[in-house]
């Protein structure tokens, strides 16, 4: 070979490696490549030296091996497991190197710190033609600086030299090198690292260190790569699920792809932890990922594997035995007391459950910090603090051994006490603030609610938990806290308590609950001497029976709420409240037993002076609530009775009513039902744009944020009459969506949106949409509402759009006196304005009978009498009336009825209304002959 071969640095190693005897796949996995390219560099040197075969290139490499200043193949450990991810930290700490010479890797045990700084070092290898060696410190027990440097010696093989010490042989071996140092598990001897680092740089200007430690070196030239824990984001493209998988994948049964969502959550109750994601994953064969979900509420018992060559990495806990020896005294008291503390916590926080001034606990925090054993984040209140939880399991342990568990037990109770109390109401400014805490509030229940001791405590916390949580929509949990407070209580105070939990059922469509949480303050009441409060709590058990049998899966059994009535009747004596309730109960009881009634009473008179009455009562009590639901019966009985304006007029008064209440779970209960109801009266008045502006409200409610279904119900029913499509479509889309996951409930009161949703479909020809909602209207099921109120309604609506006059006249041929009890409320208004058009535009002889009746019905509803006006107009074939109708569509919110009134005009009035549908999104009219 002569002098002019050039080696490229890359060929350089490989030769240098051959030269070992090394096999390809050896090479491959020292130098960080694959067998591929190992196998062209060797094909490369072979060519170049001028060599026959491999053997002789290995014998070139030993004899030419240069002394004292070549390039050295990284001394680095060979990995036995591939390296998962990463990217983005990779590429930044490589940066790092690149700018500066002494580079700190810091993270908390398990976190990923050594295989994170070996795959850069192995990226980084070329920049440094002396060298790359990599020096593991865990074997090191002396903090002398000489010791420290003992140990780089030996790594770089230097052996002693007589009148030199070992650290004045590292320098002096590495004065004039270019090379990187890696020190590894620098945390337990950090003092002689500084010191030797120090010396090192100083003298050595071509050297670049790179060390890994739980914490910071704190010199002053250092410069910290905080490694954090696995990416957590979506189960996709997150590092933590791909190590899960791949380290899952060994054992023989790799996981199913589908279920990356559920490892995506695994890996974040795991806080991304790589040590801790590579323990579970060897146990996902004998565990399955439910078996390892339950082991998450003990991860130190779960989190451990077998023999390990690296003791600290055998399992969590050992990990966390060789952190927790390092600290101090005190900082071992602080570690295990700031454990109570389920997610981040300020000084103030933690100077009250430590027991210690805040000047202490705030030194103690940041030296915790400085180990890796707490995350620190910056707030708009100030600094916070939080141990991961694996730490956080081990701090407890480490409590209760200590046999201080109790006390500051004790003290982290009070503590959410204070906090929660300041919170009061969840607010704008305060809704983070209580996300934040919420975890300690429910650890602190948890633990105070089966202390005898803690009883009084553990009762206020329940109630101001379940206070928050309802101001937070949490309803469901806000239920379970106040029967939690009530089964703290005194009966005084659990009648009370049990009271706002049958509310919170109440907002969930749970009836059965909301009759049972009744019952029970009743009996609460009545034990603690309150007759009044007991009879209250009867009554109104048989008043919410009546008044929302649609939550209900049992019915209430006539004879039970008679025998109710009687109790509350009984016990009531002459308290205002009580006597209130029983009149509503009762009012309730006359008007259920009309309407079941067979055949059904024809007298609505005595219901709606028992509702009346009941308002009576109630409004004399002062009590906004009592009022609002003798309010709802009456709407009941007056719309029954087919008065629907002043059904219409009592509901808009019942939200007048409720607009000033405080949003106690009662009130906001009230509150949602009477939206439900003002929509209703309203759409039955043609009164659309008070229906849609109820509707919205009702949608907008942040207590349905979670069931749009319930949410979104009537404003669909509002868009479908109106013709409002775009609207429409797009709140479909949250009702769908909601419905379906909520588990697709049969509810007969979500029957009307559902239908005016496939009739749109249908109106736009969009015949897929249409079946998709119909089959959503049969799994609802078939009811007498659907099949003579609004199912009749909106399929003559479609019909007649089609051009069905006939199939429109059929599907209404029942008089409104035949099916009164479905079509009342809403839709009778509606049914015998369409039924009028239909009998006109198919040509039946009792076309003129038919809109007389329905004249005298919708009168004073401004849509159902301009409907009847068309059909009046098409009748006498009086096109320039029909253009003044339109115009009454147009001003009453119809915009549908409107475009179809022009069309129906026929002449060049025809274009306009066909192009108004158009822009409505809905295909065209069938062509009507005059």
């Amino acid at each position: 070979m002569t002098a002019t071969v050039e080696i490229s640095a890359r060929e350089t190693e490989v030769l240098a490696l051959v030269g070992e005897h090394l096999s390809n796949a050896e090479i491959g996995a020292r130098l960080f490549i694959s067998v591929r390219t190992v196998e062209s560099h060797v094909s490369s040197l072979l060519r170049k030296l001028e060599v026959p075969d491999r053997r002789a290139l290995a014998q070139y490499a030993s004899k030419s091996a240069p002394v004292g200043g070549s390039r050295t193949a990284p001394v680095l450990p060979t990995p036995l497991t591939s390296f998962i991810g990463r990217t983005r930290e990779r590429a930044e700490l490589l940066a790092m190197l690149e700018q500066h010479r002494q580079v700190t890797a810091v993270g908390p045990g398990g976190v990923g710190k050594t295989r994170l700084a070996l795959a850069v070092v192995a990226e980084a290898a070329g920049a440094y033609p002396d060298g790359v060696w990599f020096v593991d410190l865990v074997p090191v027990t002396n903090q002398d600086m000489c010791v420290v440097a003992g140990t780089v010696a030996l790594a770089l093989g230097l052996g002693e030299q007589p009148g030199r010490g070992m650290d004045e042989s590292v320098l002096a071996a590495l004065a004039d090198r270019r090379a990187l140092l890696v020190l590894d598990n620098c945390e337990h001897v950090r003092d002689g690292v500084a010191l030797f680092v120090e010396r090192l740089l100083a003298a050595c200007p071509g050297v670049t260190v790179l060390a890994t430690s739980r914490a910071r070196l704190m010199v002053p030239f250092e410069r910290v790569y905080a490694v954090a824990p696995m990416s957590l984001a979506g189960a996709g493209d997150s590092d933590a699920v791909a190590l899960f998988m791949d380290r899952a994948a060994a054992s023989g049964w790799p996981p199913n792809h589908a279920l990356r969502d559920h490892v995506a959550v695994f890996c974040e109750r795991l806080d991304g932890v790589a040590l801790a994601i590579e323990l579970a994953a060897a146990r996902w064969t004998t565990l399955g990922l439910d078996g390892l979900e339950a082991g998450l509420s003990d991860q130190l018992r779960m989190l451990a594997g077998g023999s390990r060559a690296e003791d600290r990495h055998r399992s969590v806990r050992a990990a966390l035995d060789w952190s927790h020896a390092l600290l101090e005294p005190d900082d071992r008291l602080l570690l295990r007391r700031v454990s109570v503390f389920m997610k981040s916590f300020g000084i103030g926080a933690a100077a009250q459950v430590v027991e210690s001034e805040k000047g202490v606990v705030a030194d103690g925090l940041a030296r915790l910090a400085e180990q890796s054993l707490l995350v620190v984040t910056a707030s708009a209140s100030g600094t916070e603090y939080r141990a991961l939880e694996t730490i956080r399991q081990y701090g407890m342990e480490q409590l209760d051994e200590a046999g201080e568990l109790v006390d500051t037990r004790s003290r982290h109770v009070r503590w959410c006490l204070a906090e929660a109390a300041n919170l009061t109401e969840v607010g704008e400014g305060k809704r983070a603030r209580f996300d934040a805490v919420a975890d300690d509030f429910r650890a602190a229940m948890s633990w105070a609610a089966d202390r005898p001791e803690q009883r009084t405590d553990a009762h206020r916390l329940a109630r101001h938990l379940a206070d928050l949580l309802f101001s937070r929509n949490l309803i469901g949990e806000s239920q379970m806290r106040y029967e939690q407070a009530a089964a703290l209580a005194d009966d005084a105070a659990a009648a009370s308590m049990l009271r706002h939990a049958a509310a919170a059922a109440g907002c969930q469509m749970r009836g059965d609950d909301m009759y049972r949480l009744n019952r029970a303050a009743a009996d609460a009441a009545h034990r603690s001497g309150d007759t009044a409060g007991a009879a209250r709590d009867l009554a109104t058990a048989a008043a919410n029976a009546y008044r929302f049998s649609s939550k209900f899966v049992r019915t209430l059994p006539p004879e039970e709420a008679s025998a109710l009535i009687t109790e509350a009747r009984q016990l009531a004596g002459r308290d205002p409240a009580a006597l209130a309730a029983v009149a509503l109960a009762e009012a309730g009881r006359v008007l259920t037993e009309a309407l079941t009634a067979q055949p059904p009473a024809a007298d609505a008179v005595p219901a709606i002076a028992c509702a009346e009455r009941a308002v009576e009562l109630a409004r004399r009590t002062g009590d906004p609530l009592a009022e609002s639901a003798a309010l709802d019966t009456l709407a009941g009985a007056q719309s029954w009775a087919g008065d629907t304006f002043a059904a219409a007029a009592t509901a808009r008064q019942r939200i007048t009513l409720l607009e000033s209440a405080s949003p106690t779970p009662a009130a906001t209960h009230e509150l949602i039902e009477a939206l439900g109801e003002a929509t209703e009266a309203a759409l039955g008045a043609g009164d659309l744009p008070g229906a849609r502006r109820w509707a919205r409200q009702l949608a907008e409610h942040p207590l349905l944020a979670e069931v749009g279904h319930r949410a979104t119900s009537w404003l669909l029913v509002v868009e479908a009459l109106a013709g409002n499509v775009g609207e429409m479509l797009t709140h479909s889309v949250r009702f769908l969506e909601a419905w379906q996951r909520a588990g697709s409930p049969a509810k007969e009161i979500l029957g009307p949106a559902v239908a005016g949703v496939a009739m749109i479909h249908d109106l736009r020809e969009d015949h897929a949409a249409r079946n998709e909602w119909e089959a959503v209207l049969r799994r609802i099921g078939a009811s007498p509402w659907h099949t003579h109120g609004y199912g009749a309604v909106f399929d003559t609506l479609a019909m007649l759009h089609r051009g069905q006059a006939e199939e429109a006249l059929h599907r209404t041929s029942p008089e409104p006196g035949e099916v009164w009890r479905w079509v009342t409320w809403i839709w009778l208004h509606w049914y015998a304005a369409l039924r009028a058009e239909a009998a006109v535009l198919a040509g039946s002889p009792d076309a003129g009978d038919r809109l007389i009746e329905a004249r005298t019905i919708v009168t004073g509803n401004p849509v159902a009498v301009a409907i009847v006006d068309r059909a009046d107009a098409l009748l006498a074939r009086d096109r320039q009336r029909l253009l003044a109708i339109a115009d009454a569509f147009d001003a009453a919110g119809c915009r549908y009825q409107s475009a179809r009134t022009r069309v129906l005009a026929g002449g060049d009035h025809a274009a306009s209304g066909a192009a108004a549908l158009a822009d409505l999104g809905l295909a065209p009219m069938a062509p009507v002959v005059w």
